[in-house]
């Protein structure tokens, strides 16, 4: 079984969203945090916030769902969001979730 995942991060005021596809969310959520790429936009706007994930074992389904999301209009990603986490809170309290896909 494969594990990739769509994920949405944000900035601490959640006034910018990152959509992105990984093989390893913990990972990636990291990588974030610490701004691997200090030019990238998640450095640019401080993106560190996870706020919304979706798994898959099928990586076409996993980007197929990211592009689709990415050309949502911005009410269209809330509405998503807030329909697994009404108040934008931070989701990586779960990390013990997410260990395996490292």
């Amino acid at each position: 079984m494969y594990n990739f995942y769509v994920y949405i991060m944000t900035n601490f005021n959640n006034t910018v969203f990152y959509i992105g596809v990984t093989n390893s969310l913990y990972r990636r959520i990291i990588e974030h945090r610490n701004h691997k790429n200090p030019k990238s936009f998640s450095a640019q706007y401080q993106i560190k916030k996870l706020v919304y994930y979706e798994h898959y074992e099928n990586i076409n389904e996993a980007i197929s769902r990211e592009t689709q999301i990415k050309n949502w209009h911005r009410d269209w990603k809330l509405n998503l969001i807030r329909s697994k986490n009404p108040y934008l809170k931070e989701l990586s309290s779960k990390w013990e979730e997410f260990q395996n896909t490292k």
